[in-house]
């Protein structure tokens, strides 16, 4: 029921882009991925996350010339991270609340994975399977 829980099924891997890469890259990387966002890094640092929206708005700003812009144009700076032991339903409400649909990471100050809404909700629709399981096993077992 933690963000840890997401982590150990999926696994740590995080793609990423440089800040000097070109949209376009960035847009083929998501889709070669087949992945809605990339964390923007130098180095071991996050300097930004660069989502699919993040480009639809630029092209819808500066027409198809945003494909030739950098990833650092157009990606948000202020990237929001999870930790693992945070909850699935306090990742959901954070993400609502940010209206944000992927969540990077960090235990102890280091990048250890990352967790998409649909990461989120397939976990949390377990957890809830399991509890009716549990609770039909209950009922047929007090019968």
């Amino acid at each position: 029921m933690t963000v840890a829980a997401i982590l150990t099924n999926k696994g740590p891997e995080v793609v990423s882009a440089r800040p000097d890469q070109t949209l376009e890259a960035a847009a083929k990387l998501m889709t070669e991925r087949r992945i809605g966002s990339v964390l923007v890094r130098e180095g071991d640092e996050v300097v930004g996350i660069l989502s699919e929206r993040d480009i639809v708005r630029a092209i819808a700003a500066k027409g198809a010339a945003a494909l030739g812009m950098p990833v650092s144009s157009a990606m948000t700076r202020e990237v929001v991270f999870g930790h693992p032991s945070d909850t699935v339903d306090r990742v959901l409400g954070l993400m609502t609340e940010r209206r944000i649909r992927h969540l990077p990471v960090k235990d102890g100050g280091r990048l250890i994975g990352l967790v998409s809404i649909g990461d989120v909700v397939k976990k949390r629709i377990e957890d809830v399977e399991q509890e009716a399981e549990g609770l039909r096993a209950f009922v047929h077992g007090a019968g």
